[in-house]
């Protein structure tokens, strides 16, 4: 590993990094990609006829490209008994209009996960979906069948009406390749980047969950006054000047076995004090949580919660948080306490609040979807086997060289279909290479990992990782890389490797 490491280091030495040229006179075209979020819910039926069905409500963002779309999404369990069961999938769909308003829209979902001591097998599933749907002004009411087959020795399988509401959510680009070009905001005020930015938030953090009460794990035991340590990201997405959306997810990576995790929606009130160099914020959330043997019933979690952030430098704040998690009944219940670094950009325009900004810089991104391969990963007590796993990969460019990443993964293959994944990290690249047809990478991941038998302790990993970036089109390549994955306190060290497709754009961050 250490020679292939050292070989891809030599490169960034041979080919230094470059910078576009800041030609002014050339000003990087803007794009519109249609697009739309999608909530759903099922009630899956489960093996079990003694057991109630399964709540499964899922979170998508797709791709439209005329009646065909693509993208990916989440689920989680909401009710029943199974609390941490969580997926992560592919979509792939076909919608058309029958009317000005009536329309069909088919097609399914690939993924993987599982969970709670459900009978998921390796965690492979497939969801395909035949639904009518009505568009109102600006949401459209989706109703359906739906199937569900965990088919990888899973005993998940169920027919059952879909349920969704669908919301338009476009978004605008330009290429990669003008990443880190620069402008004065006067440059752009004869272009279309001269609009209203949107502001938006993103956020690395740890968080603290003081168990309280009569709170248990799923074997009846107490864990009031322990603390479960947590990673997780959040995004922060602003409709004005002080109301925001926003959607958080965290992973275990200390103080119970490993597997706990939540994925959270809602939204928040932004008040800025001291020259906008101090923030408060009060924030509200629900969504599902659950797995590590947390009890956590069917898996709806509330999230009140309270953070004050201090600027640091630039466009940088540390923030602290406190607050509460719990479920709606108070079966589960804990406080909360953490810190995080956040970073705030004004996207894809030049003015704000009516002023404009002074400067317009584009900033590059990633989403990357993979499939994982883990070499005879170590079992707690099975045998010992390959693990494969769907991964989810965004990467921010904070300049030509680095980037930061986050990334979620689930078991789909290999008998442990509960494990999954929850990482934060930081990566560098070389300029593009051989006619720009492709560049190479070094990352370094950490964050909590754990369920399905998995030897990975009280849930932290380290992966560094080695790879390279074939540029397949302006926006689009194919990705891989050779890596090793370690936990720290359990016996997982396994040499690692993926493949995958990288989606590459540029946005304009303003300031």
């Amino acid at each position: 590993m250490m020679k292939i490491l050292n070989r891809f280091l030599w490169l960034f030495l041979i080919f230094p990094l470059v910078s576009l040229s800041q030609n002014k006179d050339y000003i990087p075209k803007k794009y519109t990609q249609k697009g739309f979020a999608t909530i759903d819910f099922l009630s899956i039926e489960m093996p079990d006829q003694n057991e109630a069905n399964m709540g499964f409500a899922g979170i998508h963002y797709n791709l439209d490209f005329d009646n065909f779309y693509t993208g990916l999404g989440f689920y989680g369990a909401v009710s029943g008994i199974r609390g941490g069961f969580f997926t992560l999938g592919v979509n792939a769909g076909y919608k058309a209009f029958l009317s000005d308003k009536l329309f069909i829209d088919t097609g399914f979902h690939f993924g993987g996960g599982g969970g709670a001591a459900a009978p998921d097998g390796g965690g492979a599933f497939i969801l395909p979906h035949f639904n009518l749907g009505y568009q109102f002004k600006k949401i459209a009411v989706i109703v359906g069948y739906s199937y569900v087959d965990f088919f990888d020795n899973g005993e998940i399988q169920s027919n059952q009406f879909r349920i969704a509401v669908q919301v338009p959510l476009n978004f605008e680009y330009t290429d990669i390749e003008n990443a880190e070009r620069s402008f004065n905001s006067a440059d752009l005020k004869s272009t279309s980047w001269n609009k209203d930015s949107k502001k938006v938030s993103y956020m690395i953090h740890l968080n603290n969950l003081n168990v309280g009460r009569d709170s248990q794990d799923t074997d009846g035991n107490s864990l009031s006054d322990s603390t479960i340590r947590l990673a997780g990201f959040e995004l922060n997405y602003y409709a004005n000047k002080n109301w925001f959306f926003l959607i958080k997810t965290d992973g275990a990576y200390a103080g119970i076995p490993a597997g706990y995790m939540n994925i959270l929606l809602g939204g928040g009130y932004h008040f800025s004090l001291n020259k906008n160099r101090t923030n408060i914020l009060g924030k509200f959330a629900v969504g599902a949580g659950g797995g590590g043997g947390v009890d956590t019933q069917g898996g709806v979690l509330l999230y009140p919660d309270i953070s004050i952030e201090q600027h640091l430098f630039n466009n940088m704040y540390l923030s602290l948080n406190t607050g509460f998690l719990l479920s709606p009944n108070s079966h589960f219940i804990s406080s909360t306490y953490g810190l995080g670094i956040k970073y705030y950009s004004q996207l894809n325009g030049i003015k704000t609040n009516n002023k404009f900004l002074t400067r317009g810089k584009f900033k590059g991104f990633e989403a990357i979807i993979k499939q994982d391969i883990y070499s005879n990963a170590r079992r707690i007590t099975d045998p010992t086997q390959n693990l494969y796993q769907i991964s989810f990969q965004l990467n921010y460019h904070l300049n030509k060289t680095f980037y930061i990443a986050g990334q979620t993964s689930f078991a789909n293959f290999g008998g442990a279909g509960a494990y999954a994944e929850g990482l934060a990290g930081f990566g560098l690249q070389s300029s593009m290479l051989f006619k720009n047809r492709f560049n190479v990478f070094l990352q370094v991941l950490s964050g909590g990992a754990g369920g399905g038998n998995i030897s990975t302790g009280e849930g932290l990993i380290v992966k560094p990782s080695a790879g390279i970036n074939y540029k397949l089109s302006n926006n689009l390549a194919l990705r891989s890389s050779l890596g090793y994955v370690k936990a720290k306190g359990g016996a997982l060290s396994s040499p690692s490797f993926n493949f995958g497709l990288s989606y590459q754009l540029a946005f304009l961050n303003s300031k």
